[in-house]
C-alpha cells in the first residue's frame, strides 16, 4: 500500500525504487491527493490499483486481494519458465538443433536432411529431448518454446 503524499519519498518515487528492488511486488495506491496524471503514471509503472480516499474497507480488501492474486499468478508463471529453462538446458547441442527445427514445423525427414543424419537418429533425438523437457506431444513442446521466446521468425534461436 502506498500513498502519493508521504513524508520523505513520494509514493510514485517509492514505487519506482520498489520496481527496481522487487519487480513482482504488487502495489496498490490509496490516496486523498490523486489526480488523473498521477494515477496514469502509477498504473503505467505497474500499480495494481489506484484508490481515492475515502475508500471503504471492502474496496480496499478487494483491491489487495486482486493484487495478491495477480502477483501469485505471475510468480507461478515465472516458476514454470525457470523450470522449463532448467529442463531445456539439459539438452545436448544436437537435441537443441532438433528442437529448433521441430518448433519451426519441420518434419523428421526434413530435419534429418538439414542436419545430415538419418531420420531414425532424428526420431531418437526427438524422443530424448521430449523426455528431458517433460512433454508428451509436439504441441506441448511448441508451447514451452513459445513461453521461453524460442519461437521466432529469425533464422537463429538463442541458446538458453
Amino acid at each position: 500500500m502506498l500513498d502519493l503524499d508521504m513524508p520523505g519519498l513520494s509514493g510514485l518515487a517509492l514505487q519506482d525504487k520498489l520496481a527496481e528492488m522487487a519487480p513482482l511486488l504488487p502495489i496498490v495506491f490509496l490516496t486523498g491527493h490523486g489526480d488523473v496524471k498521477a494515477s496514469v503514471r502509477a498504473m503505467k509503472a505497474g500499480a495494481e490499483d489506484f484508490l481515492e480516499k475515502p475508500a471503504t474497507s471492502e474496496m480496499l480488501l478487494d483491491a489487495i486481494s486482486r493484487a495478491l492474486h495477480r502477483a501469485a499468478s505471475r510468480l507461478d508463471e515465472l516458476d514454470r519458465i525457470h523450470a522449463s529453462r532448467a529442463r531445456l538446458s539439459s539438452l545436448t547441442p544436437r537435441e537443441f538443433e532438433v528442437l529448433r527445427l521441430l518448433v519451426r514445423g519441420k518434419l523428421n525427414k526434413q530435419i534429418a536432411h538439414v542436419l545430415g543424419t538419418s531420420e531414425r537418429t532424428v526420431k531418437a533425438h526427438r524422443h530424448n529431448l521430449m523426455e528431458k523437457i517433460g512433454v508428451r506431444s509436439l504441441a506441448e513442446t511448441v508451447s514451452i518454446a513459445e513461453r521461453l521466446g524460442l519461437v521466432d521468425s529469425s533464422e537463429e534461436l538463442p541458446r538458453p
